[in-house]
């Protein structure tokens, strides 16, 4: 799988975890020459506190466009140690 914004490929990967329609890609398959750091934070019901990265690519800004569980719930366990993408960011096989 790979996950590419600005045409540019941020994160890549054969060992994804699909959860909600979302490819959790191992965190270092994500590409830091591209991460900037958010304070974002969301939370989630059965996930826990999201976290957020944000992409700068080519110039562009694409504010927390990375999210990732630190500490997920133990129903989301699977998902430790990932992050997945959103805002624009494609993530295709």
């Amino acid at each position: 799988m790979k996950a590419i914004w600005n045409d540019t490929v941020v994160a890549e990967s054969n060992d994804t975890v699909l959860v909600e329609g979302n490819h959790y890609f191992p965190a270092d398959a994500l590409n830091q020459n591209f991460v900037s750091n958010s304070n974002h934070k969301t939370i989630c019901g059965w996930k826990g506190q999201a976290s957020y990265y944000s992409l700068l690519v080519n110039g562009e800004l694409n504010s927390d466009a990375v999210w990732y569980y630190a500490d997920p719930k133990p129903e989301a366990e699977e998902i430790r140690g990932r992050v997945a993408f959103w805002k624009g960011v494609k993530v295709i096989a």
